[in-house]
């Protein structure tokens, strides 16, 4: 206890100070009204230092109407209605939270404030791969010692960093590239291997001496405006030009995982917020729109890791049955914004799909009836050619591939008259999906170019 008092800025009641190891100095201002009835760490601080507990929030009513009792043996942590608040006793705890902070706002002594919290974001790595920070440091000697008469490169010179004086690379100078080196090993030097490159790290200038920074950027430098780059990638001169900004920006679809969300897309937004105040981009905004992906389990329903050992190698299926076989499976587990565990039997069914498929063409390929085609069929093939089309679109891949089995079946009912026709919308359908089955039969009903142009 310090021994002083705040005022409560409703009740004008005096509020004891007590200092808390459990209360993070970091968080916000690092001081906090502690509520001991409603908070957990509050009440077990309260108990053992025999504070008093005033209850302010009780249970609410449930569906008979009855208000179940307050337990005031522990902390009542769930959302209520108001008690022992004045005039605002009765209110639901949403409603609470408003109400009083409209009071605050109209007496003068608070209001609402949006507070966002970040990751902090880290902008170093002690490791070789990746854009050196274009800052150097002036290098200091002990007292009375010339520049001029030694060389901090070599062993055993005395000599110090200063690392609190950062001078950036000059742009005339830039860009600043990585020196080459055989071993870059990590180390035991906290500095990074780069550290072990003197002659890159230390340079003179004007006679003097500077060390050059020897951490790493990050992959978020070139991954948070790559997207940029893509669209001009031979460019020498600038980093995209406006014309290309104008022509293809911004992205229409960013596909990703929901884990890219505090991370990648978030410091990608801040990134392109600086090159659209800095007048490189035209427009505000990097992604029109966004999908999260969901993850693929491994077969025991866990998240894929070493450790577990149920990681999938998807190098092993592409060997075994194909590239076509593991899109196809992939595409076909379920939606795609939901988390699939892997089941390696299951693959096999897009095989004898994807089997189907090519006899169908094949018996199309043989047909002499050429592109006669029945009323069913014509039904049929039109049906699955606009629900693929717009399953595509929204991205609703298992249940296009769903409509491409469909179709094949009916296909393969028709023995030895299967229509061209049909059989080059179905190559057509496939090909976004299994491109290797699509070029293929494509080819097989006598066409020399690819389907992709």
């Amino acid at each position: 206890f310090t021994g002083g008092y705040a005022v409560h800025p409703l009740t004008g009641e005096k509020v004891p100070i007590w200092v808390g190891d459990y209360v993070l100095g970091s968080y916000g201002t690092g001081a906090v009204m502690a509520v001991p009835a409603h908070d957990e760490r509050d009440f077990e601080f309260a108990a053992k230092y025999d504070l008093d507990v005033k209850w302010v929030v009780e249970p609410a009513k449930n569906k008979k109407g009855k208000r179940p009792e307050l337990n005031t043996e522990e902390a009542f942590t769930n959302e209520g209605n108001n008690m022992n608040s004045g005039e605002f006793d009765g209110l639901t705890t949403a409603k609470a939270k408003k109400a009083i902070t409209n009071k605050l706002n109209e007496i003068g002594k608070g209001g609402p404030k949006v507070t966002y919290k970040l990751r902090d974001w880290v902008f170093s790595r002690q490791r070789y791969w990746g854009e050196p920070i274009p800052i150097y440091f002036p290098v200091d000697f002990p007292e009375g010692v010339d520049p001029a008469t030694v060389d901090p490169k070599e062993d055993g010179c005395e000599h110090e960093i200063r690392f609190d004086q950062p001078i950036p690379v000059d742009e005339a100078d830039l860009p600043l590239e990585l020196p080459v080196m055989t071993d870059f090993k990590p180390g035991d030097d906290p500095a990074g291997c780069l550290a072990r490159a003197k002659d890159w790290r230390y340079f003179q200038k004007d006679g003097k001496w500077f060390a050059r920074e020897t951490n790493t950027m990050p992959q978020w430098a070139g991954s948070c405006w790559y997207y940029f780059r893509f669209l001009d990638p031979q460019n020498n001169d600038n980093a995209f030009s406006s014309k290309v900004d104008e022509e293809w920006m911004p992205v229409d679809l960013y596909v990703g995982g929901a884990e890219h969300a505090v991370l990648h897309l978030l410091y990608a937004r801040f990134w392109h917020q600086v090159l659209y105040d800095l007048g490189y981009t035209k427009h505000p905004e990097p992604f029109q729109k966004l999908v999260h992906q969901g993850m693929i389990l491994g077969t025991d329903g866990e998240k894929m890791s070493k450790s577990r050992g149920n990681v999938i190698n998807p190098d092993d299926i592409v060997s075994g049955q194909g590239a076509d076989a593991l899109r196809l499976y992939e595409m076909f587990m379920g939606p795609l914004e939901a988390v699939k565990p892997w089941q390696t039997s299951q693959v096999a069914g897009v095989v004898r799909f994807q089997n189907k498929l090519y006899n169908v063409v094949k018996a199309a390929v043989s047909n002499e009836n050429g592109d006669e085609m029945d009323e069913e069929t014509t039904k049929i093939l039109h049906k699955t050619m606009k629900k693929v089309t717009e399953d595509i679109e929204s991205m609703s891949f298992n249940t296009a591939i769903s409509a491409l089995m469909v179709l094949t079946n009916h296909l393969g009912t028709l023995k030895g008259n299967v229509p061209k026709e049909a059989a080059e919308k179905l190559a057509l359908m496939v090909s976004p999906i299994a491109p290797h089955i699509g070029e293929e039969c494509w080819s097989m009903l006598g066409h020399d170019t690819s389907l992709a142009y």
